[in-house]
Formats: C-alpha cells, structure tokens, sequence
C-alpha cells in the first residue's frame, strides 16, 4: 500500500513558476511507474506527465512539453512548472502504478492517489 502526499500548490500569476512536490510513504516506490493528473473545475481528470521507474523514460501532455518538468527520487515525485497560464488552473493530483509500461495517460491505470493540490494561476 502506498500512500501519496501532494504539496507545493498555491495561487500564482500567468508566466511565473510553481514546483509541486508528492511524497510517498509504504510499498516499494522505485518500483512504480509515477505521473501527475489534474482537473480543472467541471473538468475531466487528465494526464499531464509520467516517469518511468529509475528515472528511465518520461512522458508530457501536449500542453504542458516544454514547460513542465517532471522528475524523482527515492521517496519524492516531482514537477516543476514555468511558464504557467490561467488554463493550467487545477487541483493537481500525483498518482503511481506498479509496472506500468504504456498508456500512461490513462486513469485506469493507476492504482494510488494523492488528495491533490491546488494551483491558481491568474492572468
């Protein structure tokens, strides 16, 4: 069992940086496959980025490459934020699945979550 806490949230403005932080607790963490979801209000839950285990591979939404970097240590899962805009207002939520080699952007595939932190950006 593996249990995840988000932090790092808060309310910025449009262009500034935000670094969230999860920290894991229980289960093997080096072994699972980690990502970050958010959702937006009256929104679907929706993929924003996934690191493979030891670091080996990791995977961006189109809306986020080059702006997000996700990234992770032994107990901590990362994702650092520039460049951010009113549309990536969301509570964001990391998540972990064990083994997971592909289709990492689907929800179903997760088996742990975070409660989720909340991110405003204003313009």
């Amino acid at each position: 069992q593996v249990s995840l806490v988000e932090s790092g949230g808060g309310v910025v403005q449009a262009g500034d940086s935000l670094r969230l932080s999860c920290t894991a607790s229980g289960g093997a963490f080096s072994t699972y496959t980690l990502a970050w979801f958010r959702q937006a209000p009256a929104k679907d839950r929706e993929f924003v980025a996934a690191i493979r285990r030891l670091a080996t591979y990791t995977y961006y939404a189109g809306s986020v490459k080059g702006r997000f970097t996700i990234s992770r240590d032994n107990t901590n899962l990362y994702l650092q934020m520039n460049s951010l805009q009113p549309e990536d207002t969301a509570v964001y939520y990391c998540a972990a699945a064990f083994g997971l080699r592909y289709d990492y952007d689907k929800i179903e595939n997760y088996d742990y979550w975070g409660q989720g932190t909340q991110v405003t950006v204003s313009s």
